[in-house]
């Protein structure tokens, strides 16, 4: 029985093979560092931390910074506020989204292009932070929630995306044979478009879900009621405007310096577990549905 060898690789395919799994790992390394030192700085003795002694793994392992974290009101009205603005807002922007991503997909839209153009336009100019402001003022939406929600209905570069994938995913006969089966428009987008779209959806939650869970600049300029910030705008304040001696009753001065700078990467711990959580269960669309969303359009 004849026998056939190994294809060999040549030294060019080895020497290049060789490059790009280093090139991997070292990317590898620079994305894990950041992550494991927050872990490991938000679990280390305080102590430690100040001295600069805390590189990768933690030293003198305590919880006190999640303990004083936890037992901080602010903590869970930010985070009840954080999980309400990302939930329905997502749920708003994709709503709106689909709306005006569908019949703008249907090549015999009247005035399709013109609608088009003008949706474009907003890509390239804003009406500008303070007449922004001033409808956000005239809607009565100051200092609610709504303000962070409503004026970000939608991102343009979003609906480009899923309006692609209308137009070269889902087949033009489909809604023609629907059509002919008396199915009306709406109908048609909850029975048969949507359970077909699942990919782009599994985006689109994603971006809009990571966008609202981050955000705090819309919270910092419409909202003034403390008990409506969301908890990036608390982790601002603790990280930057250093209010952590708020939560720090019944410390000494000097144990507060050290404690307070542990609780920082334990808020900071806290505030991304949601979002790692989210992302497992629409990774197996995101790919897909950033490729076929993302090209021929």
């Amino acid at each position: 029985m004849k026998r056939y060898g190994t294809i060999r690789e040549s030294k060019t395919d080895q020497i290049f093979q060789y490059s790009v799994n280093t090139i991997a790992v070292l990317v590898l390394i620079i994305t894990m560092y950041p992550l494991i030192f927050v872990l490991s700085a938000s679990i280390s003795s305080p102590f430690d931390l100040m001295a600069g002694r805390v590189w990768l793994w933690p030293l003198n392992p305590n919880l006190d910074g999640y303990r004083v974290v936890l037992a901080f009101d602010r903590f869970w009205s930010g985070l009840y506020n954080s999980f309400y603005i990302t939930i329905i807002g997502t749920l708003i922007n994709l709503t709106v989204t689909t709306i005006a991503a569908y019949p703008l997909s249907r090549k015999d839209l009247k005035l399709r292009k013109p609608i088009l153009y003008m949706f474009v336009f907003t890509m390239l100019f804003s009406g500008g932070m303070i007449p922004t402001f001033l409808l956000v003022r005239d809607l009565g939406l100051i200092n609610t929630r709504w303000a962070v929600m409503i004026p970000n209905a939608m991102s343009m570069f979003n609906f480009m995306v899923m309006r692609t994938f209308f137009e070269n995913q889902i087949p033009a006969e489909m809604h023609e044979s629907a059509k002919m089966d008396g199915c009306s428009d709406f109908r048609y987008i909850w029975s048969i478009l949507l359970p077909l779209s699942k990919p782009i959806l599994a985006v689109m939650t994603l971006f809009y879900a990571v966008a609202h869970w981050n955000s705090f600049f819309g919270a910092i300029i419409y909202i003034r009621d403390r008990s409506l910030h969301p908890l990036q705008v608390i982790l601002r304040e603790i990280l930057l405007l250093h209010q952590e001696t708020q939560m720090l009753e019944g410390v000494s001065h000097a144990e507060a310096a050290f404690l307070a700078e542990q609780m920082r990467y334990s808020l900071i711990v806290i505030a991304s577990i949601p979002l790692l959580i989210l992302y497992p269960f629409v990774q197996k669309h995101f790919v897909k549905g950033v490729m076929v969303g993302a090209v021929k359009g």
